[in-house]
């Protein structure tokens, strides 16, 4: 069973989905590093000869993760009508009464030892929602995210996540070379050719 961690560098809001969804796969062992101070924290206490020995927290018993996981909504627009309320994810101001919602999420898994990136998949999805609007912020989390969570775009942006667990329990636990993967590698095609065709080159 492997072991990730998030990375630091997904937002909050995301990260605390990320985690959650990985851990619900029962394929990973995922490793908490956003509170890791208050475990080092719990484990100086222990070590202070404070605690009783009977529940004390043991040294050197840290895991230490195989990948990190990244995630970032890279993109959201949508038809937006009313300018009311908001929730800012990686920078992208989400907010607004009703709209029809495009919604990117990108995913990349880096190897702790070499650095390398070793996977990179992104979902792109639509969602009629309610609640919503599309703006830029230079803040990487802000607003009230837990207002929203049970819209359609909130639900949304959490089925993106969900979508990542399942590629990452296909490509990591069952391998590349499994019928799974044959699923993600037409999806990836016909995702990249729509792309593509969404512009003309000069």
């Amino acid at each position: 069973m492997y072991l990730l961690t998030v990375s630091a560098s997904t937002p909050r809001e995301l990260s605390d989905m990320l985690s959650a969804e990985l851990v619900e796969t029962d394929a990973f062992q995922v490793l908490e590093r956003k509170e890791i101070d208050a475990v080092l924290d719990e484990q100086d206490l222990s070590a202070s000869g404070r605690v009783s020995k009977s529940t004390l927290a043991k040294m050197g018993k840290i895991k230490g993760a195989k990948y990190l996981v990244a995630a970032t909504v890279s993109a959201f627009e949508g038809q937006k009508s009313g300018e009311e309320g908001g929730v800012r994810i990686g920078g992208l101001r989400l907010g607004g009464k009703k709209q029809k919602a495009y919604i990117a999420v990108d995913l990349k898994v880096i190897d702790t030892e070499t650095s390398q990136i070793v996977d990179a998949f992104t979902i792109e999805a639509t969602s009629k929602a309610k609640g919503m609007k599309v703006g830029y912020s230079s803040s990487l989390i802000g607003g009230e995210y837990g207002k929203f969570k049970k819209t359609p775009v909130g639900k949304a942006i959490r089925a993106c996540i969900v979508y990542m667990t399942d590629y990452l329990a296909c490509t990591l636990v069952e391998g590349k070379d499994s019928d799974c993967y044959d699923k993600w590698k037409k999806y990836a095609k016909k995702r990249r050719k729509k792309t593509k065709d969404s512009i003309e080159l000069e």
